[in-house]
């Protein structure tokens, strides 16, 4: 068994198992591909995507699927990494729109917003995502929205009696809150893989939101017809799967290190 064969056959017949059904092929498949291909591809360092190829994919998921919160969530992610503000704030705003719970997308739509000169319009989404990210018990994007909104001269909202109530109620139950959906759901009974990202994922992802990920990684394999034997297609599965269930850049540098 090559080297190669020996580092994806559990990582990808774990993912693209879990779902099932015809998923099981195509891990199969990619497996023996990688396997045959290893022996003749030489090993080379791999290059994530460029942030205009990152453009022009998420742009071409969220036109065939207007619904897909999480394309409208990665282009607008991809947007403000180019620094086209005005359009990275139209896509965290569709974002929110799809799913009004998700707190990140308020984060980086009022980020969005500042860089566009919207002042009053980054306080107003700031302070809404505030709330939410508050009673979600999202610390990570309510202490950056408390940073933004502090940056602009403004003090950061101040909870209610009510947010409170129900910040304690979620926190009480022991409910287990998708950090991706903002919704309750069941944690996955075990890491989906070996490695930090798998825990983090066990950690942070509910086991409905994993699933629409399996549905959803299959889409990307077949839209961009990704080749496993290819380190370079693994990454670009791996990006959009962390885009996906909204593990930011700083995020899986500090666990990847850790």
């Amino acid at each position: 068994m090559t080297q190669l064969r020996k580092r994806i056959e559990p990582m990808w017949t774990e993912r693209l198992t879990s779902g099932g059904g015809s998923s099981t092929v195509i891990a199969q498949r990619f497996i023996r591909k990688a396997s045959a291909a290893a022996v003749s591809v030489p090993p080379y360092h791999v290059h994530p995507m460029s942030t205009p190829e990152r453009i022009a994919q998420f742009e071409k998921m969220a036109s065939a699927d207007p619904t897909n919160e999480m394309a409208h969530f990665s282009l607008g992610n991809a947007y403000l990494q180019a620094e086209r503000f005005a359009e990275a704030a139209a896509g965290f705003e569709r974002c929110i729109q799809l799913n009004p719970q998700m707190s990140k997308a308020y984060q980086l739509a009022g980020q969005a917003m500042i860089g566009s000169g919207w002042v009053d319009k980054a306080v107003v989404v700031l302070e809404q995502g505030w709330r939410i990210a508050n009673t979600r018990g999202d610390l990570m994007p309510k202490t950056a929205m408390e940073g933004l909104l502090t940056s602009l001269g403004r003090a950061p909202p101040v909870a209610t009696a009510a947010e409170v109530a129900e910040a304690e109620s979620v926190r009480t139950l022991g409910t287990f809150i998708c950090r991706r959906s903002g919704r309750a759901g069941s944690q996955l009974p075990s890491a989906p893989f070996r490695g930090s990202v798998g825990v983090w994922i066990h950690d942070n992802i509910c086991e409905e939101t994993w699933k629409q990920w399996i549905g959803q990684g299959t889409k990307v394999i077949n839209e961009l017809r990704l080749d496993f034997s290819r380190e370079r297609d693994q990454e670009i599965y791996d990006q959009h799967m962390r885009e996906y269930l909204g593990l930011d850049a700083e995020t899986f540098q500090k666990i990847t290190k850790s």
